[in-house]
């Protein structure tokens, strides 16, 4: 019989949702900072057009055309910390990775770990991208 005070686990789609949330609430700015406001929609609209250039050009060329333009180095560093450390170790009291961290591993990585490490960015993005709109992202395409 199930003791009824054990906490649940939380399944992995909740760890994800958990993170994502997180994630767009550190970027997530004073209204009146107009700067932040700026850096927070260009997370928005990076976090959106991520999932097509994944499948359009693969993982680790998305991420490093993220990195070479410096659009949204919280993304990268949001991604990393997820797939590098959260989704395996949801307890881990790791501070974030710095924004390079996640294109490392796809580049030192086995072809295993990329289509493990694709699929789990794709997933994750979806809740990212549904919290940004949900936080009130304009989201709108001006720049590639």
């Amino acid at each position: 019989m199930a003791n009824a005070t054990k906490p649940e686990k939380k399944t992995l789609d909740q760890r994800r949702a958990e993170h994502a949330w997180q994630a767009v609430q550190a970027v997530n700015p004073n209204k009146k900072d107009q700067e932040a406001k700026k850096k927070f929609e260009e997370f928005c609209r990076q976090a959106k057009k991520l999932p097509v250039r994944i499948i359009a050009s693969g993982l680790g060329q998305a991420l490093a055309f993220l990195k070479a333009k410096n659009y949204a180095p919280k993304l990268l560093v949001a991604l990393g910390d997820w797939v590098l450390d959260k989704r395996i170790n949801p307890d881990s009291k790791k501070p974030e990775p710095d924004d390079m961290a996640l294109l490392k591993a796809v580049v030192e990585g086995d072809a295993e770990f990329l289509r493990w490490a694709t699929d789990e960015v794709l997933a994750y993005l979806q809740w990212l991208v549904r919290f940004a709109d949900a936080e009130g992202s304009e989201g709108s395409a001006t720049t590639d």
